[in-house]
Formats: C-alpha cells, structure tokens, sequence
C-alpha cells in the first residue's frame, strides 16, 4: 500500500478523503522536520528556566498557577495524558481514529506545538504499521480541545490504554510490541501538544462531509427518477430559472437533473396535454432545496479543511518571535457551526426526498400510479409500510439537526466557562447520514417501481442504467415479500456511491479543495 505523504498547512480534501476511504499510511514531508524539531527545542529551554510557561512548567487548567520543578516535566506529560483518558461510550470506527491520527500529524507538523519529531514518527509508525488506539467516542465537550478522546490515543504512544491490531484488542504497550514499536517517554509540553487540538471533532466532521456529498449526489439520480416515476415537469429545470436567481448550488443541481433526465420518453410523452399547471414543491423546488444543500456543505468542507491544516494546541511556540503564547486555538467552535450546517444539509435533503416517496404511494397525487405501487393492491400493501420508514427517519433527523454549538456548559472550575460542543455535533452526524441513506434507499425502491409501471415507456439512458443497477439484487416488487433486505440493499447502493458510478462523471457536482490539488 503507498504512503501518502502531506505537507502541513496544505492538505486538500482529496487527501483527507483518501486516508478515510482507503486507510492509507500517512507521513509528514520531511521538509517539516526543522521546524518541528526547532519549536521543540524552544520548549526545552523554557521548561528550564524560571519564568512559568503554561503547561511546560506549570499545572493545567486551574492549576496553572501551580510551578513544576524541570525534573518533573516529564512526570508532569505523562501524568496528563492517563488523567485525561476519561472518555465513554462505544469506540470510535478505526477508519475516523486513523484520519484524527493523520490530523493531528498535520497540527503538529505546523512547527509551532513543541512536540519532537520523533513522537510525529512514532503516529506515523502506527498508521503504517496498522496500532489503532481504541478512542471512546464520548468525553469531549470541544474545548479546550478534544482532551479525554486525544487522551485515548496519546496513551497508546506511551504504552498505555488500548489498542488494536491486526484484529485484537491489546493493552497498549502489547500491540506496539507486537508491531516492533517502541513507546515514547514524553518531553515538556509533549502531552499538551497531543492532546490539546480539534482533531477529533474534525475527523468526525470530515468524515460526515464526505458521506453527506455521496449523498447529495445520489439525490440527484433517485430525485430524478421520482420525477419521471410522477410524470413530473421539467420545466422547473430550464436553465434560465436558476441563473435568474444566482446561486451555484442550484445552478449545478438543474443542471445535473437535466442531464441525467435527456432522452426520457416518459418526459416527452407528457409534453403536451398535459393538465396539471404546477407540480408540489417537493417536485418542482428540487434544485432550489437540494442547490441550498450543496452550497451549505461547500461552505463547511472549507471551514473543515481550514481546521485540518491548522496548529490548535495551547500554548503555541511562535519561533519567529521566541514566544511560547497562551491562545484559545483549541476552541472547536469553527468545527462546531461546521458540523450544524452538515446536520441542516442532511435533514433538508431527507425532508424533501421522504416527501417524494409520499408522493409517489399516494394514489390521489401520483398520476395513476397504482396504490403504494403495489401490483394487486389490497391483497398487497406495496411500499405502504417503507414510507412510513422515510417518516420515522425524517423526524429523527429534524430532531437530531437541532444546533449543537449553540449549547454550552462552564467545566474545569469555570476556568474553561465556554466550550463548543464540537464532538457531540460531529459525532450525530453519521447517524443521521445512516437514516438519509435509508430514506434514499426507499425513494430509490419507489421511483424504479414508478418507472416501471409507465413501461413501455421507458425513462432516460442514464436512470435506465441506475434502475438496472438495483435490478442485479433487488428485483421488481411483483408481489409482497420480507422486506427489509431490499430497504438495506437501496441504502448500500446509495452510501457506496455504486448508484451514481453508472452515471457520467460529467453529470455529478464537484466537491473542490480550497488548495492546490497534490
């Protein structure tokens, strides 16, 4: 397997994806390593002398005013770390643990932390030797920084907490062992460096943005085939509605829809005579909602990508000025409004595609299709109890979409009196990605139904091919049958990106990075 080697401070999304889906080995471009090595060294000095520097030669928190003798530095590092391995709950995924692990390498890698290189080497170690601490995912209130989950990690470095590898869970100093790594005796200010950052807000936060993307573009393909499963009107689509109004989002998603609607005969059968003036939003207003969608999670993924290359431990060593400053970097507030506005996306885009599916089972708006699509209705219930599914999953997305970063709560003896809530708000959104998938997962089941129940009229090219797609394991719904196989299979499809790799590149929008690709 390659390594994929960053540059700290220019990290794109690419990347960052890359090391999610594919579990790659990461490394920091050597040319960091002075740097690196230089703040650390700064660190150093200060630790010996006799002016207090917060958390080199001082307490933590509240008891920053509390003066530590340079011969317990190291005590000091190490006794952070196993205090602040407090998280609960189930483990964080190994796949979201190795992306917190590479951003952190990138934090540390801006030179301005005071953490040697050699603990940057002994992560990258990890990651390419497969040692996978085991995060509990709940602890963390988003300031100052992700304390008890980086904790977690932090102590796998010093043989300590949990770890796994190659399949087991192994005390941590065990599963270095068996790796042929060694543990790292922390220096001065090493422990805070580790775990002060946002780096688990922002791997949760990132890996929710790509999700959420894959499913933005599968709605293109399953909210265009609903509208030609309703007979609905292109004319919503036409191009100059959109530029009228301005926003690319909207733009780009008429666009789409037109593309991948070219050539549908159901389309151009009802050109003409038809009766109905307007069809309901849900319908007409696609790409006004789901335009909306794809420019608010444009907006977070830039946010996210800004926090991924970014130095937020405390204090920083600015080696430039020889300072060793105290700031508020730590604060995840950036990633939390990141995380709200993915979480606002995701309900939008299931509120819409769940009203879809209404459309479609309902018999006194669907435009002759049969009851809940069922061949035989009353005798067969069709996708009568699927729907209500969809209902169930939006309401809980509606509910799980209330703002996490407007919450807060005084901790550490009120010294820290304002977090961000960063960590809960990241970490609710890949359940609520979960139910969209589900609800996707219908709309697509539904509207190939639909579509067939116009044969012989048949829709375009490109949705012939997603109908096929989810024709190789889910045939048509001839009678009814145990269900919720087909509803897990939809989902798949649509988490995996399988539903649109049949459609043309050239119909699905784009996810840019704020930096320069490589």
């Amino acid at each position: 397997m390659s390594t994929l080697t960053l540059t700290p401070g220019s990290a794109t999304l690419a990347d960052l994806e890359r090391i999610y889906r594919e579990q790659l080995p990461v490394r920091i471009d050597r040319s960091a390593e002075a740097a690196i090595n230089l703040a650390a060294e700064r660190v150093a000095i200060a630790a010996s002398g006799e002016d207090a520097v917060y958390g080199v030669n001082t307490g933590f928190g509240k008891l920053a005013s509390v003066k530590i003798a340079s011969e317990d530095t190291a005590t000091l590092q190490r006794n952070l770390i196993l205090s602040h391995c407090c998280g609960v709950g189930e483990a964080l995924d190994n796949t979201t643990t190795r992306l917190m692990m590479a951003l952190k390498l990138l934090s540390l890698g801006r030179g301005a932390s005071g953490v040697r290189f050699e603990v940057l080497k002994l992560i990258e170690d990890c990651l390419e030797k497969g040692v996978t601490p085991v995060i509990p995912s709940q602890g963390s209130v988003g300031a100052s920084g992700d304390l008890a989950p980086l904790a977690h990690m932090a102590a796998v470095l010093l043989g300590e907490g949990e770890a796994e590898f190659e399949g087991e869970r192994l005390p941590g100093k065990k599963a270095l062992e068996k790796a042929g790594l060694s543990p790292v005796v922390l220096g001065p200010k090493e422990g805070l460096g580790l775990i002060n950052g946002t780096q688990f807000s922002t791997a949760c936060a990132l890996v929710a943005l790509f999700d959420t993307w894959r499913l933005a573009e599968a709605t293109l393909a399953t909210a265009s085939l609903s509208t030609d499963a309703i007979m609905g009107s292109t004319a919503p689509l036409l191009p100059e509605i959109h530029e009228l109004r301005g926003h690319r989002g909207q733009i780009e998603v008429a666009k789409a829809m037109r593309d991948i609607m070219d050539g549908s005969e159901i389309r151009e059968s009802h050109r003409e005579g038809d009766t109905r003036v307007q069809d309901p939003y849900c319908i007409r207003c696609q790409p006004q909602v789901a335009g909306a969608c794809v420019d608010l999670l444009r907006m977070a993924a830039r946010t996210l990508e800004i926090e991924a290359n970014a130095a937020t431990d405390n204090p920083l060593v600015l080696i430039e000025a020889d300072r060793i400053v105290s700031g508020g970097n730590f604060h995840a507030e950036p990633v939390a409004f990141a995380a709200d506005q993915i979480a606002l996306a995701i309900a939008e885009l299931g509120a819409i595609a769940q009203r879809r599916v209404a459309l479609m089972v309902d018999p006194t708006l669907s435009f002759d299709l049969p009851p809940f699509l069922a061949r035989d209705p009353g005798l067969n219930s069709g996708m009568m109890i699927a729907e209500v599914t969809t209902a169930a999953l939006m309401s809980e997305n509606k509910h799980l979409a209330n703002p996490c970063s407007t919450d807060s709560t005084p901790t550490s003896a009120n010294q820290e009196d304002h977090v961000s809530m960063a960590a809960h708000g990241a970490r609710r959104l890949a359940r609520m990605n979960t139910n969209l998938s589900h609800i996707l997962g219908v709309e697509l089941l539904c509207a190939s139904e639909g579509i067939e129940h116009r044969a012989p009229l048949k829709t375009s090219p490109a949705l012939q091919t997603v109908i096929a797609k989810l024709r190789v394991d889910v045939p048509a719904l001839e009678k009814d049958r145990y269900m919720a196989p087909d509803l897990e299979v939809a989902a798949s499809l649509v988490r995996s990106r399988a539903l649109v790799s049949v459609i043309s590149e050239d119909h699905m929008i784009k996810l840019e990075s704020i930096h320069a690709a490589g």
